[in-house]
């Protein structure tokens, strides 16, 4: 026998008698506030346990269905409840129509107030009941005859839910933890407290945890599963959470709490929709309201395969503009409710979030045909001209890190092809602009909107491409000299070598070279690279040779202390390269200023 928690979501009629069932069950009275027991109706949502079961009891009149919707969040089981005297009513088909349309599988139908009929009438209700649910989840489901006034039936009831809940696999809770919040209250001396089934993941006392879409920060400071305190709560239980720091205002039905930072509120929907057969013809652009777990905002239904309108009974990819941002996922149901006359006419599935804005209808009619056929995550990919990371994939499909994979950013292959040709091109083209430069600065290369590491990971693989510091190349380049720049680099060499370290400006040194000056700087890059020459300051450069010969002169001594002065003497040079020469020293861990003295390393 399985234990996990089952939600039981009532449906039915208005004055059916789901409180009283609810109520002869568990002993608890869902109807709350004032106003529902001097009129003795369901208002807002009401809730009550038994064992593993958390029931959520749901208003029936047509104007609270909105309420109803709320608590039909997450519902495993529902308890459909037919009156036996009144039978079949328009509530009842609205409330069955919301149960298909948001997946629900297993049900129970109680016949209440059997007492107030004979048996004749009992089993013509039955009947009726029976040619309602033909062909649908509840075809097969047990019809029971209750009455919450004398207890009839309810033994055989609670035994039918047992029976359904075996058939019900559990919650999942290797998964993001997601309360969306049916009702938010204070209570004095704890402050803020909010309360939903949890749909999926584990929530644990003092999680850190964010209201969506709201963004605000706060943490569990206590946790309630059926009015018991608890360490940990579990998908599919009706759970409660004290939050800390967050006025009771600003915790409000249709937000969802949820781990922080992880996941993007959307106003844009695409889905799988289906109009119910009852409804009207649907036109693109209608304005309809929006239901998805405990939310609801007004939206804007887009058709994309045609604009002809959608006829009933018929299913169609759609987009939905959102009014107000909502947090939703892929695989999310959701319920359609038209403005006047206000009734349910269709509900569907999320098929994604955020998806590109400026695709032709026929292409985005296609791409969510190609998301129902398969996974989700490589289109997103395939999509990203620079790649995505992983946390988007996460934020965009609800996925967990490890359903992912371990990199932290992906690029599809034919992006990556795509990307590397690219960059093969303006090497090449650098190349051959610039024979005698050893390659192309990196940041010349870094494609406009991507990230700064992209360009290195598309380098390492990429066999013929060599990166050199700062510089890419192409493999078989070599920096060929032609003869007038070979006997120019060897006159800027030979000029830096004959000066030791009473250098000539770097201008004088390339303008007496004999190639043009634009040629002339890259040679002196050349020999810069190669480290015959080497840059002491802005305009004065060193032969190699003469570096290594102060080299030698400061190892003689040391440990001995020194001054400027005596540096001049050491050296023969003036102030003008003494300074620089001794910055660089410093610079170069060769040296240590102390004052106005310096120590030899």
């Amino acid at each position: 026998m399985t234990t996990h928690p089952i939600i039981v979501g009532t449906a039915g009629h208005i004055d059916h008698g789901k409180t009283s069932l609810i109520r002869a069950l568990t002993g608890i009275d869902t109807d709350r506030l004032a106003e529902e027991k001097r009129r003795g109706i369901s208002i807002d949502l009401g809730f009550a346990h038994l064992g593993r079961f958390g029931f959520v009891d749901v208003p029936g009149h047509e104007r609270f269905i909105k309420n109803m919707l709320a608590g039909a969040a997450g519902i495993d089981l529902v308890l459909f409840v037919v009156a036996a005297d009144e039978s079949i009513k328009p509530q009842t088909r609205e409330h069955f129509d919301i149960c298909r349309l948001l997946g629900v599988q297993h049900g129970v139908v109680a016949l209440t107030k059997s007492d107030l009929v004979d048996p004749d009438l009992i089993d013509l209700v039955r009947l009726e009941v029976e040619e309602f649910a033909a062909g649908s989840f509840l075809e097969s489901a047990p019809i029971i005859p209750v009455s919450a006034a004398t207890g009839a039936g309810l033994d055989q009831l609670r035994a039918a839910l047992e029976q359904a809940a075996e058939k019900i696999p559990g919650k999942r809770t290797a998964a993001w933890p997601r309360l969306p919040i049916d009702r938010s209250f204070s209570i004095k001396g704890h402050g803020t407290v909010v309360t939903g089934t949890l749909i999926s993941g584990l929530l644990k006392l003092h999680d850190e945890v964010e209201l969506y879409p709201a963004g605000k920060r706060t943490r569990i400071r206590g946790l309630e599963v059926h009015n018991r305190s608890v360490g940990q709560a579990r998908a599919g239980e009706r759970t409660a959470a004290n939050l800390s720091g967050i006025e009771p205002a600003a915790a409000r039905r249709g937000m969802v709490l949820a781990p922080p930072g992880i996941f993007e509120p959307t106003r844009q929907i695409d889905a799988r929709f289906d109009l119910l057969p009852a409804a009207h013809p649907l036109k693109h652009r209608a304005p309809v309201h929006f239901h998805a777990g405990t939310a609801e905002t007004e939206a804007r239904l887009h058709l994309l395969s045609s604009l002809e309108p959608l006829q009933p009974g018929a299913s169609a990819h759609v987009r939905f503009s959102l009014r107000d941002p909502l947090l939703v996922l892929p695989g999310d149901r959701f319920i359609v409710r038209m403005f006047s006359p206000a009734a349910t006419i269709g509900g569907g599935v999320v098929l994604d979030i955020n998806a590109p804005r400026r695709m032709k209808r026929a292409e985005l009619d296609r791409r969510l045909a190609q998301i129902e056929a398969g996974d989700h995550v490589p289109l997103l990919i395939a999509e990203s001209k620079f790649g995505i990371s992983r946390s988007a994939l996460i934020a965009r499909t609800g996925l967990l890190p490890e359903q992912i994979g371990e990199d932290d950013w992906f690029v599809s292959d034919a992006a990556v092809e795509q990307l590397l040709a690219e960059t093969r091109r303006a090497v090449a083209e650098f190349h051959r602009k610039n024979p005698l430069q050893p390659g192309i600065p990196k940041e010349a290369l870094k494609p406009r909107g991507a990230p700064a590491f992209l360009l290195d990971r598309l380098l390492a693989r990429a066999p013929d491409l060599v990166s050199e510091g700062e510089l890419v190349r192409l493999a078989s380049h070599r920096v060929a000299l032609q003869e007038d720049e070979s006997q120019a680099l060897e006159k800027i060499e030979s000029a830096f070598r004959a000066a030791g370290l009473a250098v000539p400006s770097t201008g004088e040194v390339l303008g007496k070279s004999g190639v043009d000056p634009r040629r002339a700087r890259t040679l002196l890059q050349i020999l810069l690279k190669d480290g015959r020459l080497i840059r002491v300051g802005e305009d004065l450069i060193y032969h190699r040779s003469a570096i290594d010969e102060l080299r030698k002169l400061l190892a003689s001594r040391r440990g001995s202390k020194f001054t400027v002065p005596e540096f001049k003497d050491w050296t023969g040079v003036s102030r003008k390269y003494a300074i620089p020469l001794l910055e660089f020293l410093d610079r170069e861990k060769m040296t240590r200023r102390e004052g106005e003295s310096r120590v030899i390393l």
